[in-house]
């Protein structure tokens, strides 16, 4: 009982030294910190693992130079961590039933095992990086991203409404001079 308590204890300060204490730190705007935990977790919530990181820098950059919005990029980062090595495997699969159910209805659909073996065919080390793209892409890639769609955008809204309710309660509100800015 009490190592289990322990890996709870360690897992909430992980989770809190990485998300809360980066949101409730941050000197600017809590609005850019709310559209940074948005952009992390609907990357996060996509079928680019090993890509996310890229994406949300791809994202900010964009958002920054092109859009003229800001976000936090730190935060935007961090949040892509939520999803990780360990939960990729039952998160795309939760994105091909999705995605099935989206294009076929309740048809004759994949279970987790069938699933896990397909997945491991893929990283086979026998077939060429262009071979697992081009499998990808052709057999999942559009039924992993439509499934992905409403997850990312779901998770993003989530994210973005409750990041902005955290941060107007939990951070001091400052004098009407020294308010940050929302631009730049």
């Amino acid at each position: 009982m009490r190592r289990n308590r322990d890996i709870t204890t360690r897992l909430r300060r992980t989770l809190r030294l990485f998300f809360l204490v980066p949101l409730l730190r941050g000197r600017r705007h809590p609005e850019l910190a709310a559209r940074a935990t948005a952009v992390g977790l609907f990357w996060a919530f996509t079928p680019t693992f090993g890509l996310r990181m890229p994406l949300v820098f791809a994202t900010w950059v964009t958002a920054r130079h092109v859009l003229r919005l800001d976000f936090t990029l730190v935060i935007g980062l961090a949040f892509t961590w939520l999803t990780n090595a360990l939960v990729t495997l039952p998160l795309y699969f939760g994105f091909y039933l999705t995605g099935r159910l989206l294009q076929d209805g309740p048809g004759e659909l994949m279970n987790f095992q069938s699933f896990r073996t397909a997945f491991a065919s893929l990283q086979a080390a026998d077939i060429s990086w262009l071979e697992r793209l081009t499998r990808v892409l052709g057999d999942w890639g559009l039924t992993l991203w439509l499934g992905a769609l409403p997850w990312a955008l779901v998770m993003a809204g989530i994210g973005y409404v409750t990041a902005s309710a955290y941060l107007r309660h939990r951070r001091p509100l400052r004098p009407a001079g020294l308010q940050p800015k929302l631009g730049r």
